[in-house]
């Protein structure tokens, strides 16, 4: 965070609120169209960002473009969907949200360089701010699809593998978080990026063609 420069941390923390609020709000939603009610029960079917804002994954956003927000609890049990296809799709819609975000973003960035011409100019921190919030919203998107607990694509994974690779998975749940503090931080000064490798690459593909740069 001491690296950024005031326009770009003003443009992280405002992608932050509305990213992560939208996308554990999309969790909650989907949730209750399948007839669960414990999100609402527990005040989190809200647009309203200090329900959902988690401190260290709100921390770890601005610093290291990664992050996370507080889980909304489900009760796949109530679910009209078969309970880990319901998980799966609710799982699956806070990713979907950050990738809508990250589109929607992108128009205003493309009508402001066309009314400007090829350099925006005067619009410089409303340029910043979009390409910012197109690419942390594309971000956020692909890390919540790694399939590492507590992140959403363990849950697409969970549906995804058969019975007996389920165990493996149940087994390692609980250490997820530790796993994934690893890769983002003991691993690298090992000189492992795991998620440079594997993050890094989509997130810059999508980003340069929603930007088109």
């Amino acid at each position: 965070m001491l690296n950024l420069d005031p326009t770009e941390l003003i443009s992280r923390l405002l992608t932050l609120v509305i990213a992560l609020t939208l996308h554990e709000y999309a969790h909650a939603r989907v949730a209750t169209w399948f007839g669960d009610d414990t999100p609402r029960l527990a005040g989190r079917l809200t647009l309203n960002p200090l329900r959902h804002l988690d401190p260290f994954g709100s921390l770890m956003l601005v610093v290291a473009g990664y992050g996370w927000a507080k889980p909304v609890p489900i009760n796949p049990a109530t679910l009209r969907q078969r309970s880990r296809a319901g998980v799966m799709l609710v799982s699956l819609a806070g990713p979907f949200s950050n990738l809508l975000l990250a589109g929607l973003g992108s128009l205003p960035y493309h009508l402001l360089r066309a009314s400007s011409g090829v350099s925006l100019g005067g619009f410089s921190f409303v340029e910043q701010f979009l390409i910012s919030f197109v690419v942390l919203n594309v971000t956020l998107c692909i890390f919540n699809l790694l399939p590492v607990a507590p992140l959403d694509g363990e849950k697409v994974l969970e549906y995804l593998l058969p019975e007996p690779a389920r165990k493996v998975l149940y087994a390692v749940r609980p250490y997820g978080m530790f796993i994934l503090l690893a890769l983002l931080f003991v691993m690298p000064m090992l000189g492992v990026d795991v998620f440079g490798a594997v993050v890094r690459a989509p997130v810059l593909a999508i980003s340069r063609f929603l930007l088109g740069l």
